[in-house]
């Protein structure tokens, strides 16, 4: 393995949502964020926020949901769900039902759980301005219309949530070299990608005067149309 791959996806989550604060002036710190799911993805992404200064409002995980106007104590939440297998019975904030954590109000939802959890029932009510899809395809395609027409800006899965893999293909390099990159090295490295990634889309996004996530899909079908191309397996 590489050191760094546990925390990638959740810290390129970071990084993505950095590279998107940044393009509207705006950074982490004194942000509120909304977290479904507090998995893998879900505990690192609230872990790094709460370190860059973002205020985690509400969470949920499978076993219940927590909302907190003046922050959760990630730290303490982490250690609660170690020795409690989950989110359920942690004092430092309300308990509220799971269902309504995608609608509370917030500057930044985050969902990194289930897919498809976002549809026509609930967009109207979504108070985010940002949605970082951290989960695979959260979003449904008529949610997706609804939040366009409210002005809310998504950052598509297949972006905000590539920092697992870009980190897995970090491990191929290092298994070529034969030589290991210390954590300091694979981070610095996954902000790079992520971050010339957001610029690569946002290009594609002025080219085509498209919105993140066809600006995204049209990069990256374009990639492997150019790499077929080039090997010589057009047909």
């Amino acid at each position: 393995g590489s050191l760094g791959r546990d925390a990638a996806t959740g810290r390129g989550v970071l990084f993505a949502t950095e590279a998107l604060l940044n393009e509207h002036g705006k950074s982490i710190s004194g942000q509120k964020f909304v977290i479904q799911g507090f998995g893998n993805v879900g505990s690192w992404a609230a872990q790094l926020i709460h370190e860059k200064g973002g205020k985690v409002v509400a969470l949920s995980d499978i076993t219940g949901a927590i909302k907190n106007s003046n922050g959760i104590d990630i730290p303490s939440l982490l250690k609660h769900v170690k020795e409690n297998k989950g989110i359920k019975g942690f004092h430092g904030g309300d308990s509220i039902d799971p269902k309504s954590v995608l609608v509370e109000d917030c500057d930044i939802l985050i969902p990194a759980a289930l897919g498809g959890v976002i549809n026509r029932e609930n967009a109207n009510e979504i108070k985010a301005k940002f949605i970082i899809e951290a989960a695979n395809h959260p979003t449904d395609p008529e949610a997706d219309e609804i939040l366009s027409k409210k002005g809310v800006i998504i950052l598509p899965d297949i972006y905000a949530n590539s920092g697992g893999v870009t980190v897995s293909y970090f491990e191929w390099v290092q298994n070529i070299q034969g030589f290991m990159w210390d954590e300091e090295k694979v981070n610095s490295e996954l902000k790079t990608y992520m971050t010339k990634g957001f610029k690569d889309v946002k290009e594609m996004c002025q080219t085509h005067n498209c919105d993140l996530r066809m600006g995204a899909f049209t990069l990256g079908v374009n990639r492997v149309a150019r790499a077929t191309v080039l090997r010589g397996w057009e047909a």
